[in-house]
């Protein structure tokens, strides 16, 4: 028999939460069983696109959802499941722009139509007005709705729908046992940073507006200045990178940042931080926050992501309204010994292992 094939819809398959995520369902999917491929819409290649291709993977590329091109981008959807009769499950995670491929699918007749939310805010820009239409058009075009938190799930599908339980919280999980604690690699990476015995603090996210770097390297001066061996370590790009760099060297801090690009080796690079910051402006449930907590790490985050996030006992929550001061005075006082987490994260559904073996007989049961 051929394999069920799952469409999942996504940005571009670059090193974010969500799209790692995906990565590890796929990699323990049962490919004889269930095969993914991806509509993406960037025209660059992404991180995983070569991986994908090797496991089986088809990619299918469209143009930038633009206010400008709705009508040219609605009328390729329309040619695309047309064209591809073959497709009987539609897993999208882009959010409210969701609702413009599921409607394209249901006029197409694909009985399995799911709208993921992996956000819980749109932020403020000029495409808000525009965001919040697609977001009111979602109406009845997904008829599964599925979100990483509750409030993510009531953010984008609405309250009535979250009353009636029709949403399906499919946890953020992570390969658990790649993040195992090993001093070995801990001494390897802060060998690379030229760390010694320096108080290690870790970010790992894209450098846009919604991750708030610009008042994260704020708290790191006023750390700095209670501990001036402390190292801020950084792992992602972005389109704020340049920016935060300027911002290191006017606050004097340039020899006491490292900023890493994109890194394939997360797990490892965590395992030579001391703790975790995320003063991020709004999230869903972010992936890489149960990736630190998996490392063992205690984290530290703004009030903006939800309190589902911390699985562990390990997260601690801080207003953003409170200044920088108040942020490196929890720092100077939180620990920064490593825990075995494991068992935890099982026990709460956050392995891949487990949530695995649960989306493959959900995909299953609706491919009938």
């Amino acid at each position: 028999m051929e394999p069920v094939r799952v469409l999942q819809i996504v940005t571009i398959m670059n090193r974010g939460g969500l799209e790692t995520m995906l990565m590890n369902y796929y990699r323990q999917m049962d490919r004889s069983r269930i095969q993914f491929d991806f509509m993406v819409h960037r025209a660059e290649p992404g991180h995983y696109d070569e991986e994908i291709i090797s496991l089986g993977g088809r990619i299918y590329r469209m143009p930038q959802i633009r206010p400008g091109n709705y009508r040219h981008y609605f009328k390729l959807l329309d040619q695309f499941f047309t064209e591809h009769p073959e497709y009987r499950i539609v897993h999208s995670h882009i959010n409210e722009n969701s609702s413009f491929v599921l409607r394209a699918a249901k006029r197409a007749g694909v009985p399995c139509r799911i709208a993921h939310s992996h956000l819980s805010d749109l932020g403020l820009d000029l495409k808000l007005p525009f965001r919040l239409y697609a977001r009111m058009a979602m109406k009845d075009n997904p008829n599964q709705f599925f979100a990483c938190s509750s409030h993510a799930g009531q953010w984008l599908f609405g309250k009535e729908l979250t009353a009636a339980k029709r949403v399906t919280v499919l946890n953020n999980a992570v390969h658990v046992d790649s993040f195992k604690y090993d001093p070995e690699v801990r001494r390897r990476i802060r060998d690379e940073w030229q760390a010694g015995s320096r108080l290690v603090l870790g970010h790992v996210g894209r450098f846009n507006k919604q991750k708030n770097h610009t008042f994260l390297l704020d708290v790191f001066r006023a750390v700095h200045e209670r501990r001036p061996d402390s190292l801020l370590v950084l792992a992602g790009e972005g389109v704020l990178r340049k920016d935060m760099e300027k911002k290191a060297t006017q606050l004097g801090l340039s020899d006491s940042i490292r900023f890493l690009g994109v890194r394939e080796d997360i797990p490892e690079l965590m395992q030579g931080m001391d703790l975790f910051l995320f003063p991020s402006l709004f999230e869903g449930l972010p992936v890489v926050l149960v990736e630190a907590q998996a490392a063992g790490l205690n984290c530290i985050v703004s009030d903006a992501i939800t309190k589902e996030s911390d699985v562990t006992g390990r997260v601690q929550f801080i207003s953003l309204k409170e200044p920088a001061d108040v942020w490196a005075a929890r720092i100077a006082t939180t620990s920064c010994e490593h825990q075995d987490t494991a068992e935890l994260l099982r026990a709460g559904g956050y392995d891949t292992g487990t949530m695995t073996r649960w989306l493959a007989d959900y995909y299953l049961d609706h491919a009938l």
